[in-house]
């Protein structure tokens, strides 16, 4: 299947929506051309940039025969498979280490 070409089955692929915001999360491949413009967005957060950046990365956009590129719906080229990763881990980074709060100082408060 072409990813130019949307499928009717699967109308979440091509929303119509008139929320240029929205839009850009839902087909990010029209807006973005690399993962750097992604990371480079200040009006996108955190979770919407791992989101597109995610997406972009799934089996779904692989393209045929080439599974080291992505071609999200949407982009006029595609996308390295190291490009995403490399901009997601950026992503980590910038967001610093994550919390390790397994939820063990509750059990340690009842038992004191």
């Amino acid at each position: 299947m072409d990813r130019q070409t949307l499928s009717p089955i699967i109308p979440s692929l091509a929303p119509d929506t008139s929320d240029p915001a929205l839009d850009r999360l839902l087909t990010p491949g029209r807006f973005f051309k690399r993962p750097e413009d992604v990371l480079a967005d200040d009006t996108l957060d955190l979770q919407e940039k791992r989101a597109i950046l995610s997406s972009w990365a799934s089996d779904a956009c692989t393209v045929e025969s080439m599974p080291a590129l992505r071609h999200p719906p949407g982009a006029e080229q595609p996308v390295s498979f190291d490009q995403i990763m490399d901009a997601l881990c950026e992503l980590d980074t910038a967001a610093g280490p994550r919390s390790t709060d397994d939820g063990r100082h509750l059990f340690d408060r009842r038992h004191a």
